[in-house]
């Protein structure tokens, strides 16, 4: 049946119970995830005092990029493993793995411990990533896939909702540790489900042994990038992707040093106190991941019914859309230090991302042969990778150079020529930042004010905002040259 022939409840209807099981284990799954990775950057960045790990921008882009990077390459061949041993059995081993890696990112300390159970952890998400959006592609076909994957979204925002919201009060109440073993429990969770619940859908038995199938794979790989269309579609999307990722890269830090958001705690406080004092973790200011946290919340909120819109959209036309909507809200979000901005540029940024993101999954399952879907899912984390790998030169280098706040005031006070302690285990980020308010005479406030007047550290927004530029300028020349006249002569994009 077309999709102009099914009503929104109609088409709710036609997905199966695999498809709600795997959806679900995806809200938990992005649970962990999101509680982790949310405030990893404030954690591999804050001052040891508070428990934090107190390690450079450049350290911090340094783990977050390249592991991330491999989590986002693996699927290619984890899928092959997936459609090799079934996905029931992928999903037990991913969770395994998981619950062990997210305990034991709680207990390491140096930066190179923690690279390498940060990349196990990366293991366990790869296992599990592709066998998710191939379970989705089997339960869902071309009448009803756009919302399909759009729900599936929304799942994983409803999860990247709760656990940042979650790991929030537990740093604060608890310490940093409780996040890391929130992250194991809710797993754990997940690992009941597919024990319980889930049933393996259909998939192609192959004579194939695994290192003939992993062979395959990458050979099949190789063809479909010597595609240029295709090849040109995903290097245009690591530009979204790399745009994406500083949400959750360096927009917690930059909140962190730059955003006052006293005033907006203030006013949730003049009506919702018990809310202020949950957002701010008993302080005077929201925390940033609650900042983060909206544009989770935007989509819980906005996705099914974004998707249902976009249903009737051509699918690289509502790409470009999200591209536009998305880059001026996060331009919006780094351009000033008003808390008030920052949660308008990050709404924005949501709708672009609900309009860019399940679209070009939708795409590529559309396009994924029978008895490959986990393999060809393998694809669309070709760009999410290479952009996690760029954005660590944003988030990492660029961020130090040009915005890091520690970094500017030790500028700073060496210009002035006022001598200042090294930072150390006894002498913390926290520290240097109280004795330097001391030394100019100023209140942490005032120093904060002079350094952003004097260095704007917010410039970094023209790299961003620039990146998504020439993606939205790639993707219309794209559209016009390659999809249309493909199009007009009533060919699919692919052929």
């Amino acid at each position: 049946m077309s999709t102009e022939n099914k009503s929104f409840i109609g088409l709710l209807r036609s997905f199966n119970p695999t498809y709600w099981i795997t959806s679900g284990m995806e809200l938990f799954e992005r649970w962990a995830w999101y509680g982790m990775f949310a405030v990893l950057a404030l954690y591999l960045t804050g001052s040891t005092d508070e428990g934090a790990l107190g390690f450079t921008h450049t350290e911090k882009g340094y783990i977050m990029g390249p592991v991330t990077a491999i989590l986002y390459l693996l699927p290619i061949f984890t899928g092959v493993i997936a459609d090799k041993i079934g996905y029931k059995l992928s999903l037990v081993i991913a969770y395994v793995i998981l619950i062990v890696g997210y305990y034991l990112l709680g207990t390491v300390s140096s930066f190179w411990s923690f690279y390498i159970i940060f990349l196990f952890v990366a293991l366990g998400a790869a296992m599990f990533k592709p066998v998710a959006s191939g379970a989705i592609t089997k339960t869902t076909d071309k009448s009803n896939s756009t919302l399909g994957f759009g729900i599936f979204y929304m799942m994983v925002n409803v999860g990247g909702f709760i656990g940042p919201a979650m790991s929030s009060y537990l740093r604060t109440t608890f310490g940093w540790k409780l996040v890391f073993i929130q992250a194991a429990v809710v797993i754990g969770i997940n690992l009941i489900l597919v024990l319980l619940f889930f049933k393996e859908p259909y998939r192609e038995k192959t004579e194939e042994s695994f290192g003939e199938a992993i062979a395959n794979a990458a050979k099949k790989i190789v063809e479909a990038v010597m595609d240029v269309r295709l090849t040109v579609l995903l290097v245009i999307m690591i530009g979204f992707w790399t745009m994406f990722n500083q949400l959750f890269y360096t927009l917690p830090t930059f909140i962190e040093d730059w955003v006052d958001t006293k005033l907006l705690h203030d006013q949730i406080a003049s009506f919702w106190p018990w809310l202020a004092s949950i957002m701010s973790g008993g302080g005077d200011s929201v925390n940033p991941e609650w900042l983060i946290n909206i544009d989770a919340g935007a989509i819980v909120l906005l996705q099914a019914l974004v998707s249902f819109f976009v249903l009737k959209m051509r699918h690289v036309s509502a790409m470009i859309r999200g591209f536009i909507i998305a880059a001026i809200g996060i331009g919006i979000t780094f351009y000033t230090h008003n808390g008030m901005f920052t949660i308008v540029g990050i709404v924005i940024f949501a709708v672009g991302e609900m309009m860019t993101n399940p679209t070009f999954s939708s795409f590529i399952a559309i396009i994924s042969p029978r008895g490959k879907e986990a393999l060809y899912q393998g694809a669309y984390f070709l760009p999410v990778a290479a952009g996690n790998f760029f954005t660590t030169f944003v988030s990492g280098n660029l961020y130090q150079a040009w915005s890091d706040k520690l970094g500017l005031l030790q500028g700073e006070m060496a210009k002035r020529n006022i001598e200042m302690p090294e930072i150390t285990q006894e002498f913390t980020k926290n520290n240097y930042f109280e004795l330097a308010s001391e030394k100019l005479g100023m209140s942490q406030n005032e120093m904060t004010q002079l350094i952003w007047d004097t260095y704007q550290p917010n410039r970094i927004w023209y790299v961003i905002v620039a990146i998504g530029l020439v993606s939205i300028i790639a993707l219309s020349v794209y559209d016009r040259m390659v999809i249309r006249p493909k199009e007009k002569n009533g060919e699919s994009p692919t052929d």
